[in-house]
């Protein structure tokens, strides 16, 4: 006999058992699913799920707003989930699916696997260590990662701690004197892309993120200055590693709406490196990518948070895709969660696909070793979901794999 038996053990296998019976309303289904406990370790997770309830309870409230925000009434950052339910997934039979290649190649680099991380701002607000946590992880687990212009981490520590290049996205803020800035000192710390976001230029409205700001009673001077420009969260970029030592006296905004693709231009021939415009939705945007020499594209609506349209990215890719011919790679972020939400992306022509509030989870709840157990299920997920529709690499992986439902 167990001399000091898990007194929540009995309790667990029938809140299972309630949980899976056909008898009970999928609402008292999904009660008795969150009343189980919050784990206590990554080993526990068995999903990526498991690290949201345990991020929302270390995280400040403010913090914790500003991440899971959408736009008006969130109805994009719903689509981005619910819109992969409109992809069903055709298997194929009696393949051998002993051993599946799940590599991709990005301008001649190779990884092991698709899944990237997106950039996603200002991480110490999520946990002390912020990026260097999450480069750590990227390194241990061998995945690409894109630094956010408004990170809490210098772009040269961040290559540090990852040991490799890393991607830079650019916020290129109104004025062109520090665009140049941020471009040069990203290439010059080993950044071998620039990733140009293009769908958050003309502000927000995210009401989510204030009402939890209401719940917040701490001091925020030190992020929220009184004077200068600002990103769309009201934080001063003055704090921000990446425009230290600039001078920002003729900047007022973070972001510019009367950014145009002559801008493009003009930036694809200040960047030496690949240059990728990040917040593609459309087939005709990604044709003028390509008119302006573009390296790549990613599709995105920012996971949700910049403009309302109601529509999930993985609704926009094929459009993108087709527009584009193969000239140039896809890539995809926003809604990612599971890996059959990455194996229909990547049937539909995407090269690679960014997660970014399930990392910022894992870091919350529990650092770098949180991050590395969300890149290890959602490796394990894409791996089982081809070993059992028999796509045995990435390169086999073609529409044929999926039927959009009308």
């Amino acid at each position: 006999m167990n001399p000091h038996p898990d007194p929540f053990a009995y309790r667990r296998q029938f809140l299972k058992f309630l949980a899976a019976s056909p008898l009970l309303l999928p609402e008292i289904q999904s009660l008795t699913l969150q009343d189980m406990p919050l784990i206590k370790s990554p080993a526990e997770a068995l999903n990526v799920f498991d690290f949201e309830p345990v991020a929302k309870q270390k995280i400040p409230p403010a913090h914790w707003g500003y991440m899971a925000t959408g736009v008006d009434d969130d109805a994009t950052l719903r689509a981005n989930r619910t819109a992969f339910s409109r992809f069903q997934i055709r298997p194929r039979r009696l393949v051998d699916g002993s051993h599946v290649d799940t590599s991709t190649e990005l301008f001649g680099m190779k990884w092991k696997t698709p899944i990237f991380f997106s950039p996603v701002s200002s991480q110490r607000a999520f946990h002390e260590e912020g990026e260097v946590a999450v480069a750590r992880a990227a390194k241990s687990r061998d995945h690409l990662m894109i630094l956010s212009t408004v990170s809490s981490t210098g772009i040269e520590q961040a290559i540090q701690a990852r040991e490799a290049p890393i991607w830079y996205q650019l916020y290129p803020t109104d004025s062109w004197t520090i665009t140049q800035a941020l471009v040069k000192r990203a290439e010059t710390a080993g950044a071998p892309a620039i990733v140009f976001t293009v769908d958050n230029i003309a502000g927000r409205n995210t009401e989510t993120d204030r009402r939890f700001a209401r719940l917040d009673t701490r001091q925020c001077a030190s992020c929220h200055l009184p004077d200068g420009p600002r990103n769309s969260a009201g934080n001063s970029i003055s704090s921000k590693p990446m425009f230290r030592g600039l001078d920002l006296s003729g900047v007022t905004e973070l972001y510019n709406a009367s950014f145009t693709w002559d801008f493009v231009r003009r930036l694809r021939d200040v960047v030496k490196g690949k240059l990728l415009l990040k917040g593609i939705e459309t087939r005709e945007d990604a044709q003028l990518c390509l008119q302006h020499g573009v390296d790549g594209i990613i599709v995105s609506n920012h996971g949700g948070r910049s403009v309302e349209t109601g529509r999930g990215t993985i609704e926009s890719l094929a459009e993108v895709v087709d527009a584009v011919h193969g000239r140039v790679p896809v890539m995809i972020d926003s809604g990612f969660r599971r890996g059959t939400d990455i194996f229909k992306a990547l049937a539909l022509g995407a090269k690679a696909v960014g997660i970014g509030r399930p990392y910022v989870w894992g870091l919350g709840a529990f650092g770098q070793p949180g991050v590395e157990k969300v890149l290890d299920i959602l490796r394990a997920e894409t791996e089982l979901i081809m070993k059992q529709t028999g796509a045995a690499s990435i390169s086999k992986l073609d529409r044929s794999f999926i039927i959009e439902r009308p």
